[in-house]
């Protein structure tokens, strides 16, 4: 029986070594060979290897993100990350030839790295630098949150029990942070929601120290003041979460 029983334990505790393993990375980096006065591009972000599907998963999201951050002409049809980085020079080239005296060099720098991981989910912030004429360039952040289980990529709404109970807990906390009243309306204090009504940001992502909300510049701000930043901790979070953390 003992025998028995160190088998099945053997068995489990090799199991759950190989799961914990199965998910590898290395680093992928693509860069042209910019001259002085040429655009660049620059892009480097863990490579999931290994044939399973979460692999899969994660290398095809952070490629289709990678594409739509590089593409500046809307009829490109780039699949790759090395075919958008070729067409985003190529689209530049082309500019710059009807309007040799009014193009600066554009510059594309995208970082990617993995910020949270534990047994059942990924979370990867995708940072970028996009320069493509103007008075200056902008910087994005996305973040990707994957279920490791289930491997699949997660949206924003799948990342709650109920998102209304969630936004309504948060527009506490947002108010109380950014000093605007309760009884007063959300752009009372000069924020910019559409229709004067509180909403989640579009990029919300684990990390260490909590359930992190990050609205971009321009999302509900001018561009001046900068992201606005939101960490919940998980102990505030869990409850709505559908897969939660241990604090």
């Amino acid at each position: 029986m003992k025998s028995k029983l160190l088998y099945l334990l053997i068995c489990i505790s090799l199991i759950a070594c190989n799961t914990e393993e199965s998910l590898t990375f290395e680093t992928l980096t693509i860069s042209n060979d910019a001259c002085e006065n040429c655009t660049s591009v620059s892009i480097e972000i863990p490579k999931a290897l290994g044939q399973i599907k979460l692999s899969e998963t994660i290398n095809i999201a952070l490629q289709e993100e990678i594409i739509a951050l590089l593409n500046f002409d809307e009829e490109s049809n780039a699949q790759t990350i090395e075919g958008a980085s070729e067409a985003f020079v190529k689209d530049y080239e082309e500019l710059n030839g009807k309007f040799p005296e009014e193009s600066m060099p554009w510059e594309a720098k995208i970082n990617g790295t993995i910020i949270f991981e534990n047994m059942e989910v990924l979370t990867i912030k995708l940072e970028s630098y996009m320069y493509t004429g103007g008075a200056h360039g902008y910087d994005t952040n996305r973040f990707l949150n994957f279920d490791k289980t289930k491997e699949v990529e997660l949206d924003r709404l799948e990342l709650f029990k109920n998102e209304d109970e969630f936004k309504a807990f948060t527009e506490t906390i947002f108010r109380k942070q950014e000093n605007v009243p309760t009884d007063a309306t959300i752009n009372s204090t000069g924020f910019m929601f559409e229709t004067e009504s509180f909403y989640l940001p579009e990029n919300i992502g684990y990390t260490d120290k909590g359930l992190l909300l990050f609205y971009e510049p321009y999302e509900i701000a001018s561009f001046a003041d900068g992201p606005i930043i939101l960490t919940i901790p998980y102990n505030d979070a869990n409850n709505f979460l559908k897969i939660s953390v241990k604090p």
